[in-house]
């Protein structure tokens, strides 16, 4: 996707300080995060969403809370907008001690690129398609190949939780990261609202008077502001797919010397290649195989489902795709800046021709996403079929299984 690529829908996000971040490459070719207004294929699968909404009631009772000046305790940290939440946490908190890494090369070094199928696990009620490793891994990861220490803890008792928050923000004077559900988070467009708990924001500030907490949130314009009330709320969600039990992360220490990045850089792009090409035929789930797979399986969906269910499966895989796999094309962009900015740390020019190629799949996942979004929707003059989905499907997974397989044997090479 190039720059002037980057879509501007505003239907969703007006007057929010939430945009879409999403990586594009400029004329030269080289990657910029680029802020991006919203894109209608997924805005149109969200459209279906709501229209299927089980919380309507619930969520017409719903307010978007007004931007609003903090004032209070504050560590000094400013606001970074990413791609992807857990990825700008983490940049977040390693930047607070002066470990400058940027979005992709976060999501690169901890192999967070991924593809998964699982018809027998569901969210909302439909399969779980996700296009990452599961939430909360990218943080151990890296911070175990940084040599990092940190603590993770998890709460019966909601009270505890809140004060261990303030005691490491306020006497430790440490930045916190919490997984959050979205359903209720107050300067989130109501319509954005989901039971996922899965986002992540940072904590760097208490107003003590108030209670009002300042928070980083990645996916916001600017820093942003939350009441105890409506945090308790978020980190003990009750919906999604599974219990959040206040869930909190925080760096303890870290090395007098982050090691040399350059191996590192090889033996993440190492890991990220098996997780996509290691998987036996018989394992059709995960990986490559995952998205032949799901290439399978699409085309029999309104035949066995009947054309509504295979819409709401639809949409929901748009949504992993560009709501919650975030930066554009199920993270494929990403990887594709992680690359780039791989070939420059390394030497290795070639990874910019790897680079290149994964511009070029994530195009293509652009492509599923707009013609799977003509079907959600019926647009006149577009009649795009399951089978043609699957086709597209079935070229993506063997692009990507030739890919990582390549650059698998490119690493290994150079190693």
């Amino acid at each position: 996707m190039k720059i002037e690529e980057v879509p501007q829908d505003l239907k969703y996000c007006k007057d929010a300080v939430v945009r879409d971040q999403c990586y594009a490459v400029d004329e030269d070719g080289k990657y910029q995060m680029v802020k991006s207004d919203g894109w209608t294929p997924k805005n149109d699968a969200l459209d279906y969403a709501l229209e299927e909404d089980k919380d309507k009631d619930e969520r017409a009772r719903m307010t978007m809370q007004a931007t609003s000046d903090f004032h209070g305790f504050e560590l000094p940290l400013s606001h970074q907008p990413a791609a992807h939440c857990e990825n700008g946490a983490i940049s977040t908190l390693l930047r607070y001690y002066g470990i400058e890494l940027s979005e992709p090369m976060v999501f690169g070094l901890a192999s967070g690129l991924f593809f998964t199928h699982l018809p027998f696990i569901k969210m909302s009620g439909m399969p779980v398609t996700a296009f990452r490793t599961f939430p909360g891994v990218l943080f151990k990861r890296i911070t175990s190949l940084l040599g990092i220490k940190t603590v993770t803890r998890r709460y019966l008792s909601e009270e505890k939780a809140m004060r261990q928050l303030d005691q490491v923000l306020l006497e430790q004077k440490k930045p916190v990261g919490c997984v959050v559900g979205m359903f209720n988070l107050p300067y989130l467009p109501i319509e954005y609202r989901f039971h996922f708990n899965g986002h992540n924001v940072c904590i760097i500030g208490k107003d003590e008077e108030t209670g009002d907490y300042c928070v980083l949130d990645s996916n916001a314009t600017q820093k942003v502001t939350i009441s105890r009330e409506d945090l308790l709320k978020v980190r003990f969600a009750k919906g999604g797919t599974y219990p959040l039990m206040g869930q909190m992360y925080w760096i303890k220490s870290v090395p007098e010397h982050i090691p040399d990045l350059k191996p590192l850089i090889f033996k993440s792009i190492k890991k990220t290649c098996w997780y996509m090409v290691s998987q036996p035929d018989f394992i059709p789930y995960a990986g490559a195989n995952g998205i032949l797979y799901l290439s399978r399986r699409i085309r029999t969906w309104e035949s066995k489902m009947g054309a509504r269910r295979a819409k709401q499966n639809l949409a929901q895989v748009i949504r992993m795709l560009e709501e919650i796999g975030t930066g554009g094309a199920g993270f494929r962009f990403i990887y594709g800046a992680f690359l780039q900015e791989a070939a420059e740390k390394t030497g290795e020019s070639c990874l910019n021709d790897y680079s290149a190629r994964m511009t070029a799949i994530g195009d293509l996942w652009r492509e599923f996403a707009y013609k799977a979004s003509r079907i959600v929707k019926h647009r006149a003059g577009e009649n795009y079929t399951y089978d043609e989905l699957g086709d597209l499907l079935k070229t993506i997974g063997n692009e990507e299984k030739a890919f990582f397989t390549d650059l698998d044997r490119f690493v290994s090479h150079i190693r």
